[in-house]
């Protein structure tokens, strides 16, 4: 992870989210852009809006693009106090799940906060990015305890695809932890159309990294495979938690399995999830 996105939803001051990112960064070494998306005034003219309407509303976007812009220096100086010696600040107009995909294509990870007065407040928005990005994504939420980077990662482990390509994309985060507890749950049956001998191990695969694991249970229903999961990630003091966005249908923009969605709206540390 050379590269870290953060999505900041504001360019005047910077909250729990844009600080977990910039710990990240600082102990990975690694740059640190901002990333400052707003709304076409093209998507928020009304149906029937007149032309004076609209052009309050270009004038307001330029003024709103003006000010950012100069938040450059500011952003800077701010992640250099918190150890980020490399910064990039990007100002973009448009719908934000594209927007932010298009500039994820150059970083290796994406920082987004969870803020019940904020935009990414319900479990729909936050799955609309995520199905839309290719990038792993680091959920925050906007109180996050204090540190310099993730003491005990929890991974969370049912053998499937999404699983397996969360915790490979967190490989350089786990090198980071003191702990690393795999929290295994009933593995998912996936129809992939081959079949292969001996399975596949995550404890050897973790292994070949330097990476060693605590190994947990999960023994619970799948409508209570949320709460399970978050009270496991309490119980062994993790405080990350890696996990793969589990959907129930690809074509859907919002429609994950009910314990991707418990965990988007519940979760009290970061998540970084995958599909």
């Amino acid at each position: 992870m050379r590269d870290i996105l953060v999505h900041l939803s504001r360019f005047t001051t910077w909250t729990g989210g844009a600080e977990y990112a910039a710990r990240i960064a600082a102990a990975l070494d690694a740059s640190l852009t901002g990333a400052y998306v707003y709304p076409s005034p093209l998507y928020m003219m009304p149906p029937y809006g007149s032309p004076a309407l609209l052009s309050v509303m270009i004038e307001n976007a330029q003024a709103m693009e003006h000010g950012a812009l100069q938040a450059r220096q500011a952003f800077a100086d701010w992640a250099r106090e918190r150890g980020v010696q490399r910064t990039a600040w990007q100002v973009a107009e448009g719908y934000l799940p594209d927007t932010l995909g298009q500039i994820c294509n150059w970083h290796d990870l994406l920082v987004v906060e969870r803020d019940d007065e904020m935009l990414w407040g319900t479990p729909q928005t936050l799955a609309t990015l995520l199905l839309q990005v290719g990038t792993p994504c680091l959920v925050v939420p906007s109180v996050v305890a204090p540190g310099t980077g993730p003491d005990c990662v929890a991974l969370a482990w049912n053998g499937a695809p999404e699983a397996v390509r969360a915790i490979h994309a967190a490989i350089p985060l786990l090198r980071l932890a003191r702990r690393v507890v795999l929290l295994c749950g009933d593995r998912r049956d996936v129809y992939t159309g081959a079949g292969y001998k001996p399975p596949f191990s995550i404890a050897e695969h973790l292994e070949r990294h330097g990476i060693g694991i605590e190994r947990q249970n999960l023994d619970t229903a799948d409508e209570r495979a949320g709460h399970a999961l978050l009270d496991a990630v309490a119980a062994c003091g993790a405080d990350l938690l890696v996990m793969g966005a589990y959907g129930r249908s690809r074509f859907s923009e919002w429609a994950f399995g009910g314990a991707t969605r418990h965990v988007l709206a519940h979760a009290q540390v970061p998540v970084l999830m995958r599909h």
